[in-house]
C-alpha cells in the first residue's frame, strides 16, 4: 500500500490539524484499579460524525464491547466507571464516517493499588527536570470526557497541599522542591464519587541538561538477516523534544523506492503502524513498518525512514539481506541437549519433591525461624475442639482421643492451647451462647468426625465453624476423620468446600507416635507458633 509524494502529504496534514481536536495516539496506557477512565479512539477527530466499535483481545480473538452499568460507550470515548484489574489487555477501535474506516490498537495496563502510599510508583508520570531559581508549573491530568470535576486534591510525597486548581506554579525552585506531586480528581456519576490520580516525578537540578536536537535514533543505515516468507517489522523512532520543547509540526514515514508506504487501515502490507509515547519526560514517535512475507524482490532491497520538520530532514536506511542457514556442529549440539535434558530433569525432580514434602518443609521452616502467627490476633485459644459428648460408651475412644491424647499432644509437646467444651467451658450457661463464644476466641475449630458424629450439640458447632470459616473467613476449620466414613449425607454439603490440607485422617496406632504423619499435617494445618518441645506420655 502506497501514497504519493511526501511534501504534499506533510501539507496536508499540518492544513487539516486545525480541522478538528484529533484523538492522541497512545500506545500503551497505565491507570490505576478503582478509578475513573476514558480514552477516545486513536487519530480519530472527535465530534466529526464517526461511528466507533470497541474490541477487547480475548483468548487472541477480538470481542465486541458491550455497555453496562461500569463500561459506558460515549461517541469516540470508551469510558471505565470504574477501571478493575480485569480490564487490562489489547483494545481496537474501529471507527467509520461512510466513506472513510480507521482501525487502531492500544494496551490498557490497570496498576494494583499500592497499600502504603498514595501513588503507585509504576504510575509516576517522570516530569522534565526542574532548574534551580527558575518557574515549574504543574499540570493535573486533563485526559478525561465531558466528566464534572467535584474537587481536585494535591499532595506532595503523600503530604497534602494547599493547591485546588488544576495548574499551578512554584516560582523560584529550589532542592527542597524535588518530589513526588500527586493529583487526585474527583469526579461524581451516578450518584457515586470516582478518582482519577496522576503522579509527576520532579528533580529540581542546579544547571540546565543538554537539548538533545529533535531527530532518528540509532544509526543511519543497518541490515536485516531474513528469510524468504518471514514476517518482519521494522522500528523507527525519532526523538521529539522534551515536555516543554517537543518539536510542533514534523512528518515520520517508511518509503520504499521513493514511494510513501501508507497505515495498514485496509490490511495492505507492506504498512505502517504509528505510536507515541514518553519516558523520563521525554517525548517519542514509533513509526513501524510490517512487512507480511518477505519476498524474494526484497532480498538486498532498501526500507527508508524519513524524518521532515521546519529546516531539517533525517532518513535512516534498513535493507534486508537473506540469511544464510547453519546448522550447529555436532560437538556442540550434543552436549546442549544433554545440559538440557539434564536442567529439565533437576527441576522436575524439584518440583515433584517439593510436593511430596511440602509440609515437612514448612515445619521446618516454622522451627527455624521461630514464627508465631498468635501475636497480636486477640484470640485466647488455638483451636476449639467439637467432638462427639454425652455418649458413653458408645463413643469412649472418641472421647479417649479428644480429652487425653489430642492435648497431651498439642498443648504440652506442641505448646498449642486447646478449648474443649468439657474441660474448659463453665456448666450452667447457656450452651449455644457459650460455643459462639469460645468459637469466636478460637484460630482454628478442630472436628474429630466419626460415624458416631451425630446430635443437636456437635451439629451446631459444626454449622457454626462452617459459617465462619466459609462465609465470615474469620476460622479455618481443620477435619479429623477420626473412623472412616462412607456416608455423608447427613453432613452439610459445604464440608466439602474445605481444603484437602486441612483433612487430617487417624489410623490408630500408627498415628500415635509424635513423627507420624498425622501429627505433621495436623501442625501444618494449626497456626505456627515456637512448641515446647517436651517429650509427653501418651497412656
Amino acid at each position: 500500500m502506497y501514497v504519493g509524494n511526501p511534501s504534499v502529504l506533510l501539507l496536508t496534514i499540518l492544513s487539516c490539524a486545525s480541522l478538528g481536536q484529533l484523538c492522541l495516539i497512545r500506545s500503551i496506557i497505565n491507570i490505576l484499579e478503582g478509578e475513573y477512565f476514558s480514552h477516545c479512539c486513536p487519530g480519530v477527530e472527535q465530534d466529526r460524525g464517526y461511528a466507533v466499535h470497541w474490541y477487547k483481545e480475548r483468548g487472541g480473538d477480538w470481542t465486541l464491547i458491550q455497555e453496562d452499568n461500569r463500561t459506558k460507550l460515549s461517541g469516540t470515548y470508551l469510558e471505565f466507571w470504574p477501571a478493575v484489574l480485569n480490564d487490562t489487555g489489547n483494545y481496537e477501535c474501529h471507527a467509520s464516517n461512510g466513506t472513510h474506516v480507521t482501525h487502531k490498537n492500544w494496551s490498557l495496563i490497570v496498576l494494583q493499588r499500592s497499600r502504603t502510599s498514595c501513588f503507585n510508583a509504576n504510575h509516576v508520570s517522570s516530569a522534565i527536570h526542574g532548574i534551580l531559581g527558575t518557574v515549574y508549573h504543574l499540570k493535573c491530568n486533563d485526559k478525561y470526557h465531558k466528566a464534572n470535576v467535584a474537587k481536585i486534591t494535591w499532595y506532595k510525597d503523600c503530604r497534602k497541599l494547599p493547591q485546588t486548581k488544576e495548574e499551578w506554579s512554584i516560582d523560584n525552585l529550589t532542592t527542597g522542591d524535588s518530589g513526588n506531586f500527586t493529583c487526585v480528581k474527583s469526579f461524581v456519576h451516578a450518584g457515586k464519587r470516582y478518582n482519577a490520580t496522576s503522579t509527576i516525578g520532579l528533580t529540581v537540578k542546579e544547571g540546565l541538561e543538554e537539548i538533545t536536537k529533535p531527530g532518528l535514533i540509532g544509526p543511519g543505515g543497518y541490515t536485516i538477516l531474513t528469510e524468504i516468507g518471514k514476517k518482519e517489522i521494522l522500528n523507527c523512532t525519532a526523538f521529539l523534544g522534551y515536555s516543554n520543547t517537543v518539536v510542533g509540526d514534523f512528518l515520520l514515514y517508511w518509503a520504499h523506492q521513493d514511494d510513501m508506504i501508507g497505515r495498514c487501515e485496509d490490511n495492505d502490507l507492506p504498512c505502517e503502524m504509528e505510536y507515541h509515547y514518553q519516558e523520563e519526560g521525554k517525548n517519542y514517535s514509533l513509526k513501524q513498518l510490517w512487512i507480511k512475507s518477505v519476498k524474494e524482490a526484497d532480498i538486498n532491497f532498501s526500507y527508508t525512514c524519513n524524518f521532515v520538520a521546519a529546516g531539517y530532514s533525517e532518513r535512516q536506511i534498513v535493507t534486508l539481506q537473506k540469511e544464510t542457514n547453519r546448522d550447529l556442529p555436532l560437538r556442540v549440539f550434543t552436549p546442549g541437549i544433554i545440559a538440557v535434558m539434564l536442567l529439565s530433569l533437576v527441576s522436575v525432580l524439584v518440583v515433584v519433591l517439593s510436593v511430596i514434602f511440602k509440609v515437612d518443609l514448612v515445619l521446618l521452616y516454622r522451627d527455624v525461624t521461630g514464627k508465631d502467627e498468635t501475636i497480636g490476633d486477640g484470640k485466647i485459644y488455638d483451636a476449639f475442639v467439637s467432638y462427639l459428648k454425652d455418649c458413653i460408651p458408645i463413643c469412649d475412644e472418641e472421647r479417649k482421643f479428644a480429652l487425653n491424647i489430642l492435648p497431651t499432644i498439642l498443648e504440652k509437646h506442641f505448646g498449642y492451647k486447646l478449648c474443649i467444651f468439657e474441660r474448659d467451658i463453665s456448666p450452667g450457661g447457656a450452651a449455644v451462647d457459650d460455643v459462639q463464644s469460645y468459637i469466636d476466641r478460637s484460630r482454628r475449630l478442630i472436628i474429630i468426625l466419626s460415624k458416631n458424629y451425630v446430635s443437636d450439640k456437635v451439629m451446631f458447632e459444626l454449622e457454626t465453624g462452617l459459617h465462619k470459616a466459609l462465609v465470615e473467613k474469620n476460622i479455618k476449620v481443620i477435619l479429623i476423620e477420626y473412623m472412616p466414613i462412607r456416608d455423608f449425607d447427613f453432613l452439610p454439603k459445604s464440608l466439602k468446600l474445605l481444603s484437602p490440607s486441612h483433612v487430617v485422617k487417624w489410623k490408630e496406632e500408627k498415628s500415635l507416635p509424635l513423627n507420624s504423619r498425622f501429627w505433621k499435617k495436623l501442625r501444618y494445618a494449626m497456626p505456627a507458633k515456637p512448641s515446647s518441645m517436651k517429650e509427653p506420655s501418651i497412656l
